[in-house]
């Protein structure tokens, strides 16, 4: 038995013996409810992705239908990255953290942010699966790309889209958008603290809500989540037994607090991605 698992045994025998209320299983019975709720939004939100980027790339085609493709046209593909988004209402509410241009060898001409760190550096590298997309349509994968991190200081990875840019029939590059998991962490914690919040009386707390998106044997959480909470989360494993339907649930102490922690498959996100959140009362 994982010390995660006493230390749940103890506390609810200890409150048993005394009748107290077993917070931890508690706040587990909540985070639950949580990352099947979460799990709904990040199904919208790929959808949005799955659905606007191809539309997205006709409109780039504008752009790609020039002679030659450069770091001088910088300028021009920010204006397009611009115009196509808010031209797909799909693109205009997608949660990515960039959007981005680059010619058919993966080489980025220039991404949809003010400050570019991704100018000149090479797609295929970062994600090797976007190169199928030159052949084979749109294609959705996971990697890492500093310059495309959402975070200082910590690990961070990204769930990465493609789609093929077509002039006169040839691809002449790629379309390309995604966000970093740090980024979408923080977003999906952002929404689940306002409704918690939304659901909390006069008289009580609001709990202390961390989410994290699990990848393999990874945790990102949003930037100002203690990496101890996301350790504690990884010490776990637990996409070894989460499943679509039913979260990996348990109870634990991390840094003295008692906190309860769900853990579900998102497979629109990757093969082995999840979502986790870990809750406490106060």
């Amino acid at each position: 038995m994982n010390a995660a698992k006493v230390t749940g045994w103890v506390v609810g025998y200890l409150c048993t013996l005394s009748g107290c209320t077993d917070s931890g299983a508690v706040s587990e019975g909540h985070a639950k409810a949580h990352v099947k709720e979460l799990a709904k939004a990040v199904s919208t939100d790929v959808g949005e992705v799955r659905r606007g980027l191809p539309l997205g790339a006709l409109c780039m085609g504008a752009f790609f239908n020039r002679p030659s493709l450069g770091p001088e046209q910088a300028s021009d593909a920010r204006d397009a990255l611009a115009k196509c988004q808010n031209k797909v209402q799909d693109l205009r509410v997608a949660k990515s953290t960039f959007f981005a241009a680059a010619t058919a060898d993966g080489t980025v001409l220039r991404n949809d942010r003010e400050q570019d760190l991704m100018a000149g550096k090479s797609l295929f590298g970062a994600y090797p699966e976007l190169r199928q997309a030159l052949t084979h349509g749109y294609v959705e994968t996971e990697g890492s790309m500093p310059e495309a991190s959402g975070v200082k200081g910590k690990p961070d990875a990204q769930w990465v889209a493609g789609s093929p840019v077509k002039v006169d029939g040839q691809v002449r590059g790629l379309y390309a958008t995604g966000w970093s998991w740090s980024a979408y962490a923080y977003r999906l914690e952002f929404a689940l603290r306002s409704s918690v919040r939304g659901g909390v009386t006069e008289q009580q707390k609001e709990p202390l809500v961390y989410v994290f998106v699990v990848s393999g044997k990874h945790a990102y959480g949003a930037p100002v989540s203690p990496r101890v909470s996301a350790q504690a989360v990884e010490q776990l494993n637990p996409l070894a037994t989460a499943t679509e339907q039913t979260p990996f649930s348990t109870h634990l102490e991390i840094t003295g607090r008692t906190f309860g922690l769900a853990v579900i498959r998102t497979p629109s996100l990757g093969k082995n991605v999840g979502i986790a959140v870990l809750r406490s009362e106060t």
